[in-house]
Order: C-alpha cells, then sequence, then structure tokens
C-alpha cells in the first residue's frame, strides 16, 4: 500500500484541532516533499524523519517519491510534534507496519535522530481539549508527555520512549521478534489526579508568621483570600510588601482537580508545566520589563501571557507603576471577565484568565512618601506623575488598596510572630464556604442584579455607603467594588446581613493612593 493516514493534533490556543498526515509514496524521481501550511521546525521534520528510520535499523524508502500531506491544508501546524506521524505513516506507506492497525490512535512526538522520543509541548492541553469534547482515542506520546497527558481523568494515553518501541505495535503478527529491544518502552500510563497532588498542600508554603507587625496589611490579605479580591499594597521600600504577597497563595483554599486542569493546560502550551508543582496555586510574577503581549499573551499563533499562566493562582506585579502603561491597561478586561482574547488577522485564540492580583507600589519615585523614618524629597508634580501612570478606571477596578508603613527596628527584633498561614486560611475558607453556599460564587464574582439580591445590605449601612461614595467620588463601578468587600467583611464575622462597621471597614480599603497624595 502506498498512502497511509496517521492520526495527530495541531493546537491552537487551548484548542487541539484534528491533522491527518496522509503520506504517499510513489515511483519517480526519489524526493521528500511536505505541504500543509507547516511552520520552520515541521518541515525540518524531513531530516529528522530519515535519521531516527535509519538509524533504528529500518527501511527509509530513498528510491520513492514521498509526498506528506498535513490536512487540512488551511490549519497553522507548528513545533516537533508531527516527526512521530510522519514516520509512521511512512513505514505503513512502504508496508513495514499495518496501516489499518493505526486507526483509533492518534500520535505526537519529536524524533532525535536516533530514533528516541523527546517530550511536545502542549500534551496536557491536547488531552484535556480531547476530554472536553468526548473525543474517544489512544494518544500515544512520548513517555514525559505521556505522564502530563494522563492527569486528564478517563485519558486512554500510551508511553513510548523510542521509534521501535510504537513500530513493534503495529507490525503484523511475527514481524514484531525481528525488531531489536524488549519492548519495555511501550506501556500504558495511568495517573491518579489526587494522589499525584497529594503532598502538594499549603503547609509547605511561606508561612505568615514570618511576617511581624502589619496587622492591617494581614487582614487586608484574609479579606482578599476570603472573597476572591484584588490587593494593591502601597508602602515604602523594605516595608514587607512583597513578603506579605509571596505568602498570600498559601490563604487560599486547596486546588481542584478540574482548575488545576485548567492551570496545568495553559503551563503546558508554554512548556512550562512540572508534575511537582501539580494541585499548587501558582505565584506568577512577571519583572516589570515585561511587554503587553508577555503579560496577556499574544504572537502567531497566539501564546498565553502570565495571566493565564496564573489562572487559578496569583498573579503578583511588583513595582505596579514601573509597569509599561499598554501592559497595565490591558489588564481591565482580565479582571473583569476572567479570559483574555487575542485577536490576529488569520486566528483568534481565548485563555483563561481567572487570578487575584495582588500589586506593590512606592507611594512615590524615591518611595518615601508619609514615611516617618525619612524624608520624601520629591515635588508634587513628581507624586501626581508617579502615582499618574496607575489609570483611574485600572484603580476601580482593585478592590483593597491599603498602605503597608515600615516595622520598626525595635518590633521586627522584639516582637513575636504572628498568626500563622494556616489559622487565617481557615477563616478565610470558612467565610468562602458560606459565600458559595449562598451563591454559587465567591463575592467578587457578583455581578448586575447578583450584588442586589445577595449584598444583604441593612437601612443604616445602605445611608452611610450612599454617603460615603458621593463624598469619595466613586464610581458606579467603585461603589460595587467596595459592596462586595463589605460582603465579605460580613462573611468573615459570620453576619446575615451587611451592616455599618462592615461598610466602614470596606470604604478604608480604598483610600491607599487618596491619602499618600
Amino acid at each position: 500500500m502506498s498512502l497511509a493516514l496517521v492520526q495527530s493534533r495541531a493546537l491552537l490556543g487551548l484548542e487541539a484541532a484534528r491533522v491527518t498526515v496522509e503520506v504517499h509514496l510513489a515511483n519517480g524521481l526519489p524526493s521528500f516533499t511536505l505541504v500543509g501550511l507547516a511552520d520552520v521546525e515541521v518541515k525540518e521534520a524531513r531530516e529528522r524523519v530519515r535519521s531516527a528510520i535509519q538509524n533504528a535499523g529500518l527501511e527509509f524508502p530513498s528510491n520513492k517519491r514521498i509526498t506528506v500531506n498535513l490536512a487540512p491544508a488551511d490549519l497553522p501546524k507548528d513545533s516537533g510534534r508531527f516527526d512521530l506521524p510522519i514516520a509512521l505513516g511512512i513505514l505503513a506507506g512502504s508496508g513495514q507496519i499495518e496501516a489499518e492497525r493505526l486507526a483509533g490512535h492518534e500520535f505526537a512526538g519529536e524524533l532525535s535522530l536516533s530514533g528516541h522520543l523527546r517530550p511536545v509541548r502542549g500534551a496536557l492541553a491536547m488531552a484535556l481539549a480531547l476530554h472536553g469534547a468526548g473525543v474517544a482515542t489512544r494518544l500515544v506520546l512520548p513517555a514525559d508527555s505521556a505522564r502530563e497527558a494522563a492527569l486528564v481523568p478517563g485519558a486512554d494515553i500510551y508511553a513510548a520512549d523510542h521509534l521501535l518501541d510504537v513500530v513493534r505495535q503495529f507490525m503484523p503478527a511475527g514481524a514484531a521478534a525481528l525488531v531489536e529491544g524488549d519492548g519495555s518502552g511501550w506501556a500504558r500510563v495511568v495517573a491518579d489526579p489526587v494522589a499525584d497532588g497529594a503532598g502538594a498542600g499549603s503547609d509547605d508554603l511561606p508561612d505568615l508568621a514570618d511576617v511581624k507587625g502589619h496587622a492591617g496589611a494581614r487582614r487586608a490579605l484574609e479579606i482578599a483570600a476570603a472573597g476572591g479580591h484584588s490587593l494593591l499594597m502601597v508602602g515604602p521600600p523594605g516595608s514587607g510588601k512583597s513578603m506579605l504577597a509571596h505568602r498570600f497563595a498559601g490563604l487560599l483554599p486547596p486546588m481542584e482537580v478540574q482548575e488545576a486542569l485548567e492551570n496545568a493546560a495553559v503551563a503546558s502550551l508554554g512548556g512550562r508545566f512540572a508534575i511537582e508543582r501539580w494541585l499548587r496555586r501558582p505565584t506568577i510574577a512577571p519583572h516589570h520589563t515585561s511587554s503587553a503581549v508577555a503579560l496577556v499573551g499574544g504572537g502567531s499563533p497566539p501564546r498565553p501571557g502570565e495571566i493565564s499562566l496564573a489562572h487559578h493562582g496569583v498573579l503578583f506585579l511588583d513595582e505596579f507603576p514601573e509597569f509599561s502603561r499598554s501592559a497595565l491597561e490591558a489588564l481591565r478586561e482580565p479582571l473583569e471577565t476572567g479570559t483574555i482574547t487575542i485577536a490576529r488577522a488569520a486566528r483568534r485564540s481565548e485563555f483563561p484568565a481567572r487570578f487575584q492580583l495582588i500589586a506593590a507600589m512606592n507611594p512615590c519615585p524615591c518611595g518615601y512618601l508619609g514615611s516617618a523614618v525619612k524624608t520624601c524629597r520629591c515635588t508634587p508634580e513628581q507624586v501626581a506623575r508617579y502615582q499618574g501612570k496607575l489609570s483611574g478606571p485600572l484603580l476601580d477596578r482593585i478592590d483593597l488598596q491599603i498602605e503597608v508603613p515600615a516595622v520598626s527596628a525595635r518590633e521586627l527584633l522584639e516582637a513575636p510572630a504572628g498568626e500563622s498561614t494556616g489559622a487565617i486560611r481557615a477563616r478565610a475558607g470558612a467565610a468562602r464556604d458560606l459565600a458559595l453556599a449562598r451563591q454559587g460564587k465567591t463575592n467578587q464574582a457578583l455581578q448586575g442584579a447578583e450584588i442586589d439580591r445577595h449584598a444583604g445590605l441593612d437601612a443604616a449601612a445602605q445611608a452611610f455607603l450612599q454617603t460615603a461614595a458621593a463624598k469619595l467620588g466613586w464610581s458606579a463601578r467603585g461603589t460595587h467594588r467596595a459592596l462586595k468587600v463589605a460582603r465579605t467583611i460580613a462573611d468573615l464575622a459570620g453576619a446575615e446581613a451587611v451592616q455599618v462597621v462592615h461598610v466602614g471597614e470596606a470604604v478604608q480599603y480604598r483610600r491607599a493612593l487618596q491619602s499618600a497624595a
């Protein structure tokens, strides 16, 4: 048989589009032609596949005209994932393996020149997309990629170390004995997503007990964890903002398997997934020189950015005003919707981006505005210009904005350890469970009529909030944000209705930059 069909997948964002690798062997001038909108690394498969087949002791049909088509022709293909299906198509077309036995299998893997299989980017994303679409197929992957893809519940995953391990499974009866090796490189991979993450709890994360003082900041972190709120910390250099931020993930509830799969699928697309971090809420902290594309994603084909890598985790932006204006403004839509849509002329991809934003900044360029220790040397114009890098619409979307004052040397050396992460996490978790039981989502996620239905303001609290919003010049969004924070504070107190004391505390958490200025 001179025509063989092998199934594979191309990744476009988090979608796994089906690709049929068509291989035709014909008489004529010997050549190896690869078509089907293939990127450079895919076209280079010609040399990798030729060497891998020959070095594996198999026969490469050098006297044939080989045409490989990656269908559909208008779908972009990149990476070395098509090496394995192309090699199998050539072997099936030349009669060395049985083409009909390839049905029901899909293949992805990069080949080394010796025939060993190298892991491919996006294996877990591919398995998750197939699972979500209800596609029943056997996925054959390199061993490292197979362990990653097998975390998807119900996935039928097979791992192979070498091209010969795969070839042996599809050779005619009795012919497999003629192939070198004992077949130990081939195995079905079955993973237990819960057991694999059993040691990934929050107890081995940095503990808030290390932070001395900062009772107000610790309270704000507790509220943010309980309600899913974003947080901006304003304070002088060395006051402990970064230390607090890096301990915030430990206050969040344990990751569910579905949340872990969604986060790991994005990390897998960028080749950044590691099994050791399975079921751990990530803290992504990009440098302030990161571009807008690095932060929210982009490129052609579109790739996920840092905000998508922080999906169901924490995005920590230190030196907040030092990020480029375009990068900061690009955060506005994801903070509202939890997704980011990247549109290009030919393709459009949507990535998840439901993260909790923790940002930190100095109150002025020198960092000591309002400090009792050092004198600020910035002019009012410099302070206004520095704080003006953060637009009103962006600040409107940050629920909690607090000051983090410097800790004195005496308090730092003599104060006892603060309350542990575990105790705060228990309180925040109880308040979050209360909100989920009442409305099915966190308080931060409430929208429109849901806010009126579940906020539960009593008459005095409503009057107080109206007065505060009018005097402070809040927008409708700012007022709703403060109301959702007040609802979280009430949940932490176990109160059924939001009272004046809860609204009063929520109001104080939206005045950090105003008081600093």
